[in-house]
């Protein structure tokens, strides 16, 4: 990794909530509410958005776990911020505390942590025997 990153650093993502986000399953919508499939992938983005600009040519980030809290529900049309932080730098692992906000209300909050492999070692891990 380039050098830089360090704990502290934040990306935020910016979201409407909007009818594809709903809670859904199998096409069917169970609540008109932003789901919390889509809060992990906006929780996910954000982190990813951390790593991007340090990340050599030869390198991937790659996720390693996540951990999430859905507090309240946001309806159709909430403007949504997602802000992750770096919280721990490990070897080659980030970890990033994220926190979901509908206006002043908190309706999310975790953990993503991604591991920085060599977009070759990824390559290797994806292959099928």
């Amino acid at each position: 990794m380039k050098p830089g990153l360090q704990i502290g650093n934040q990306a935020v993502v910016h979201a409407v909530v909007s009818p594809e986000m709903f809670a859904q399953f199998e096409g069917e919508v169970i609540h008109p509410a932003y789901s919390t499939v889509t809060m992990i992938y906006h929780m996910e983005w954000a982190s990813r958005l951390l790593i991007i600009p340090y990340l050599d040519e030869e390198e991937e980030g790659i996720g390693g776990a996540v951990s999430a809290r859905h507090l309240s529900p946001s309806p159709e049309g909430s403007s949504i911020i997602i802000t992750a932080t770096v919280s721990k730098l490990d070897g080659n692992s980030v970890y990033s505390t994220v926190t979901v906000h509908n206006g002043k209300i908190l309706a999310g909050e975790g953990e993503v942590k991604q591991v920085i492999l060599k977009k070759s070692r990824i390559a290797e891990m994806l292959k099928r025997d």
